[in-house]
């Protein structure tokens, strides 16, 4: 299985520790929980790092990583629809960091398969650095430079 992300810089696009979102949290995890988030497609990636920029922050190109989840039949969650909570789609949603920390510090899955926020059609992936094995189980198979079409900043 491939996923993909987006970064800002070609450090970043090549770094799969977890660490911005352990240093600053995000929809499906607190700060202090390491996760690397994750898209089943490019498009999807792109829209999800859209949502965050502001124009006058938005560098000229992004990269986009494709990560091979390797066996990925038995390490991935699916999260069931009845473990949404009513409003899962509201940032900072206190519930789903719960629910994204317990799943990352019980090191049960290498993925938790969650819908986007934005196109709840589409998911996300949320891949877990501390899961036993993870560095031999996931493979960077590219880092492509990808430019920004402003019109999607307005």
């Amino acid at each position: 299985m491939i996923v993909y992300r987006i970064a800002k810089t070609l450090e970043r696009a090549e770094d799969l520790s977890g660490f911005g979102s352990f240093k600053f949290g995000g929809r499906w995890n607190s700060k202090g929980t390491y996760m690397l988030y994750t898209s089943e497609n490019s498009s999807l990636a792109y829209l999800e790092s859209l949502v965050h920029f502001n124009e006058a922050d938005i560098p000229s190109n992004l990269y986009i990583t494709s990560i091979e989840i390797k066996n990925s039949d038995k390490l991935i969650y699916q999260l069931p629809d009845s473990k949404y909570s009513a409003k899962w789609q509201l940032p900072e949603n206190f519930e789903n960091k719960l629910l994204g920390d317990k799943l990352m510090f019980n090191k049960q899955f290498l993925a938790i398969k969650v819908r986007s926020a934005i196109n709840s059609s589409d998911y996300n992936f949320l891949l877990n650095p501390l899961f036993p094995g993870y560095h031999d189980k996931i493979i960077i198979t590219s880092v492509q430079t990808i430019p920004v079409d402003n019109r999607l900043i307005r």
